[in-house]
């Protein structure tokens, strides 16, 4: 073979060399996009998978206007003005309406405390329990006592009541026999810190004790 013909020969043998090469390259390209798009779906069935469980076995809070509490009352078109005279209120406790100008610090108090004041704190977005003193136990108190938040609740003594213990928040209340009651979660979880409320978030704290607060 002549010099000539031996290095186009092996010009032809390079170039089919790199188009082999070239040809594996675009193999191999093309297996690392598939097993790439196969990894990313089965990622997405993994989250998918995962968020499923989690929402099963986790399931987010219901939002509270959908929350349902059975032998709720609610009331509407309260007025909300400060007032220095007693308010003679159509429910007991009462729910809302004119109120004092200043609001009653939440906690837990032993004796009863002043509606014109409790009714602001309502404003602010608390919920106010009561109970009465006559119909429940000691040991019912203090299972009241450990059923409500820590903050933006009131827990206080009232006689006379429709029902035992009374669930109040801004325009709604509810009236329950037993500590042991479903319905006082719930009632918490709809009402607490509310939007219904005229001035949800406003301090509950900074304004007036009642006599007997404990807590």
């Amino acid at each position: 073979m002549t010099s000539g013909k031996a290095s186009k020969q092996a010009r032809q043998d390079r170039a089919a060399r790199l188009g082999e090469v070239k040809a594996a390259q675009a193999r191999q390209a093309r297996k690392r996009r598939i097993l790439a798009g196969v990894g990313s779906l089965a990622a997405v069935a993994v989250v998918g998978t995962l968020v499923t469980v989690a929402l099963i076995n986790d399931p987010p809070p219901p939002s509270p206007e959908d929350i349902e509490v059975a032998g709720l009352q609610t009331f509407d078109d309260l007025s909300a003005d400060h007032v220095d005279a007693a308010v003679a209120y159509e429910q007991s406790p009462p729910v809302g309406g004119d109120h004092a100008s200043r609001w009653l610090n939440c906690g837990t108090y032993s004796e009863p405390v002043p509606g014109e004041n409790a009714v602001h704190a309502l404003e602010h977005g608390a919920v106010w329990m009561t109970y009465d003193p006559t119909k429940v136990s000691e040991a019912d108190i203090q299972s009241l006592d450990e059923a409500i938040p820590d903050t933006y609740s009131v827990l206080s003594p009232l006689e006379g009541t429709e029902s035992p213990i009374m669930m109040s928040a801004w325009g709604a209340q509810v009236g329950l026999d037993s500590p042991q009651d479903e319905r006082i979660g719930l009632f918490v979880s709809k009402y607490w810190q509310s939007p219904d409320a005229p001035e949800p978030g406003a301090a509950c704290t900074g304004g007036i004790d009642a006599p007997g607060r404990t807590a």
